[in-house]
């Protein structure tokens, strides 16, 4: 047995505490999603800001930061679980939207997007290229509620 059978029999022994993490990482990304959303998007279209952290919510959002490449990986796991047990669109879909992530990570960050809306970008770089970033954070959303989904699931398999 290689140590990747190794791996998953474990993985898939353990599939509720596997699929939980995965969840709770994950669901913690709503929290960036709703920054995105009421304090960048909106100040862009509507000129307005429907929230500003304080110093110390702008501190827990940089923390909630720092757990989206766990959360990408924990949740990648789970799709790449699933195809292995059978070939499906959806879980192929999911690992796209869930790693296209890196390309908005290490590539077009936050800080891009913010400095582009804000008119103070120092870069080359073209204003729509924004815009995709904020789509690609929003690809999170399906695959959010989908893994929550196969968390609940498993929790009501292993309990009720």
């Amino acid at each position: 047995m290689s140590i990747f059978d190794k791996f998953w029999k474990w993985y898939n022994r353990h599939l509720l505490l596997n699929t939980a993490i995965a969840a709770g990482l994950f669901v913690l990304q709503l929290v960036h999603l709703y920054w995105l959303t009421t304090h960048v998007v909106f100040h862009r279209v509507f000129e307005i800001s429907l929230w500003n952290p304080s110093p110390f919510l702008e501190w827990l959002l940089l923390i909630v930061d720092y757990t989206e490449i766990p959360a990408l990986i924990t949740t990648s796991l789970v799709y790449i679980n699933e195809l292995r047990k059978k070939n499906n669109l959806k879980s192929i879909l999911y690992l796209i939207f869930l790693n296209s992530q890196f390309l908005h990570i290490f590539w077009i960050t936050d800080e891009f997007v913010v400095e582009q809306f804000s008119g103070r970008s120092g870069t080359i770089l073209p204003f729509w290229l924004a815009w995709v970033a904020i789509l690609i954070d929003y690809l999170e959303l399906p695959v959010i509620f989908e893994t929550l989904a196969k968390a609940i699931k498993e929790v009501k398999r292993k309990f009720l």
